[in-house]
Parts: structure tokens; C-alpha cells; sequence
């Protein structure tokens, strides 16, 4: 099993050459083989478009999204970094994307923004449903006290069947995350199913993202045990990721994910 951290941030730090090789040299000092580093859509001020649906929902929303770190920086620069930084010669893998925050609504502008971007891969997650962030501490007046946690389930599961069926991403991040907002908000084994096997037809990666565990508490490392049997059965891949927003949580908890997904004989990529 490959030793790679398939999900770390820049978002706490600057876009910097300095910073990725703080992430490589925590990388390295855990024995990994391969990091990615990303960082989310909205750092881009190119992105903002993508953003309107949550922004229009409330005004608690806007005022995140015009918070500290939050489109005020350029795309241009980071592709820039990107492109000095694989001249590099690194003692480990280190591949440059990005994760773009899905909406069925923003797909279209997605696809033209994210056409031809030279990077190594697109991470798609979904993070808002009808336009309401779910897992934010203002999530549960705006969204959870609102609807049934059933529909609110259901329409996540549509979303992400949508984000692997735009074709646009090679991998889904956290594709069940929605269990850290809600102790029922689990996903039918009948959508896992179909989002699963449309992975499998179109040879995108899922993640196994431990963030649930550390940074919300949530007894899992990474995908549940429904997610782990599906994609063990129908032989689909994943990949391990931390999360990780600061070189101090690379490859954080992924040893007890690796060891859970042996144990359900899940295949790494």
C-alpha cells in the first residue's frame, strides 16, 4: 500500500514557494511516498462566481465568504508557483491541484474555468446543499432546524452523484462527509451504490479523508464501513488523505486508515 497524503492544504499559509517545501519536508519526515497539495476554490478571486448561490442564501454565509483569506488571491500566481515548483527535484512525489467546491448549479462555469488548468489533478467536493453550507456552526439555524435530515441526506447524495458524472474531477473528496453534521445523516447503501459504480465507470478516485475524524470528532477514519464493503467489493481504489490545513497534520491519523483499509480489504491507489 502506497504511503501518500492525497488532500493537504495551503489555505493557513501564504502561496510561497517556502510554504509547499514546509509541507514536502513534513511529508518526508513521515515516511510518505507522495503528497498533493491543493487548496479550496474560494482562496481564487477568479472563482467568486461559483460562490453565488451561498452567498444569495443568507447573509451569514456572505460575511464568511468575505472573511480573511477568502478570494484575495489569484489564480494566475498560484499556477505560476505551481509551475516553478515541479522544476524541483523532491526526495518524494509531489503533485499540485486544486479543490473546487461543486454545486449543480456552478457546473457550467466550472467546466469553463477549470478547462485546460495545468495542474496534476481536481479534487471536487461538495460543501453546501440548495446553497446552505452543512457543516459550519451557523449550519444548523440555516439548514438542519430547517428540513427533515432525511432530505437534506438525500439531496447530498445527489450532489455528489453529479460531481462524479460532471467529469470534471479525478477525485471526490470526503464523498460522505455529511455524517460529521448530523448523528442520523448517513448515507442508503442504495446511493453508495450508484455513486460508486459511476465512479468506477469513469475511473475517478474516492477519498478516504481522516479530517472527519481529527478535526470533527467523528469515530471514523475516513469513509464508514458501508462505503469501505462497497468499494471493496466492486474492487474500486481510494485514495488516503489527512486534511491536513498545516504541515504539522500531514499523514495525520492515515495509519489507522490504512490499517482499516486492509482490514476491509480495500484497495490504494
Amino acid at each position: 500500500m502506497q504511503r501518500i497524503d492525497g488532500h493537504v492544504h495551503l489555505e493557513h499559509g501564504s502561496i510561497s514557494a517556502e510554504y509547499i517545501e514546509a509541507f514536502v519536508d513534513a511529508a518526508q519526515k513521515q515516511g510518505l511516498e507522495s503528497i498533493q497539495i491543493l487548496d479550496h476554490t474560494h482562496r481564487f478571486k477568479e472563482f467568486h462566481p461559483a460562490y453565488r448561490s451561498v452567498i444569495e442564501a443568507d447573509p451569514t454565509q456572505a460575511q464568511w465568504l468575505s472573511g480573511k483569506g477568502k478570494f484575495q488571491d489569484s489564480l494566475r500566481d498560484y499556477l505560476a508557483l505551481v509551475r516553478a515548483m515541479k522544476q524541483q527535484r523532491w526526495p518524494l512525489e509531489v503533485r499540485f491541484g486544486l479543490e473546487v467546491c461543486y454545486t449543480p448549479e456552478s457546473e457550467p462555469f466550472l467546466k469553463e474555468i477549470c478547462r485546460g488548468l495545468p495542474l496534476d489533478f481536481l479534487v471536487g467536493s461538495v460543501h453546501s446543499i440548495g446553497g446552505y453550507l452543512y457543516d459550519m456552526s451557523f449550519s444548523q439555524p440555516l439548514l438542519w432546524q430547517k428540513q427533515p435530515h432525511s432530505a437534506i441526506v438525500e439531496q447530498y447524495c445527489e450532489c455528489v452523484l453529479k460531481s462524479v458524472q460532471s467529469g470534471l474531477f479525478d477525485q471526490i473528496g470526503h464523498p460522505d462527509t455529511i455524517k460529521m453534521a448530523a448523528s442520523d445523516a448517513v448515507m442508503d447503501r442504495k446511493w453508495i451504490s450508484r455513486i460508486a459504480l459511476e465512479a468506477k465507470r469513469r475511473g475517478v478516485i474516492m477519498e478516504c479523508n481522516t479530517g472527519c475524524h481529527w478535526r470533527y470528532a467523528h469515530p471514523d477514519y475516513g469513509l464508514s464501513a458501508d462505503w469501505l464493503k462497497m468499494l471493496a467489493d466492486l474492487e474500486i481504489p481510494v485514495i488516503t488523505a489527512s486534511d491536513a490545513h498545516d504541515p504539522c497534520n500531514v499523514n495525520r491519523d492515515l495509519e489507522q486508515a490504512r490499517a482499516r483499509l486492509l482490514q476491509f480489504g480495500v484497495r490504494c491507489v
